[in-house]
């Protein structure tokens, strides 16, 4: 199999990832206007990397993203429902705040950082991974020999990012999720590996967030 590249994309700021909301898998909420500022941008840097295929998640403020690329670059969106965030159950809307207050020992279970806890109404950090792993892999697949675009979440950006690197999931996150940032992966041979990460170059510095 021929190697693939892929170039995977945060959403832009969102008015949740402003007021420290969970979103995840069904919670939504729309782009702030630092956010459109980051997509404009995204959309001329993409038009110059010269990607092959463009998919995301069919949330709300993946498509927000993504269609502005897509047309900055003419290639079609794929839509995937299966690159949507982690399902977060009922501690989606909520600040981390209220989620400590309001499930007191959900929210203990899930600060431990067992893979496998499953918050009521969501999925474990282990059901997530191997998720967006399948999804990343068919898409490597059909992608292969090319240079491909994803747009989705922060969550899933960890996914990858710890599998490239060989980092499980119970380790503390070290690396950045920058909204809208460019991060550079390779597929070859079934493995992940990284080429760059967290570039923010192409944003106006007024608009760069990690939230």
């Amino acid at each position: 199999m021929a190697e693939t590249r892929v170039i995977l994309i945060r959403h832009g700021e969102t008015q949740w990832n402003r007021e420290g909301r969970i979103q995840g898998y069904h919670g939504d909420s729309p782009l702030t206007p630092a956010g459109r500022t980051q997509v404009r941008s995204l959309g001329k840097c993409l038009a110059r990397e010269g990607a092959e295929l463009l998919y995301s998640s069919d949330s709300g403020r993946a498509r927000e993203t993504a269609d502005p690329i897509g047309a900055a670059t003419g290639l079609p969106v794929i839509h995937e429902r299966e690159l949507r965030e982690r399902a977060y159950g009922v501690f989606e809307g909520c600040r981390y705040a209220e989620v400590e207050t309001r499930f007191a020992a959900e929210f203990e279970r899930f600060r431990s950082r067992d893979p496998h806890y499953v918050p009521p109404g969501g999925e474990s950090a282990a059901q997530f991974r191997d998720r967006i792993l399948a999804v990343f892999r068919r898409i490597a697949l059909e992608a292969s020999g090319r240079c491909v675009a994803v747009v989705t979440h922060g969550g899933v950006l960890g996914i990858l990012y710890r599998e490239a690197a060989g980092m499980p999931l119970e380790a503390p996150r070290d690396y950045p999720i920058a909204n809208a940032s460019l991060n550079r992966l390779r597929f070859a041979e079934g493995r992940w590996s990284l080429d760059g990460w967290g570039d923010v170059a192409h944003l106006p510095a007024e608009s760069l967030s990690e939230r």
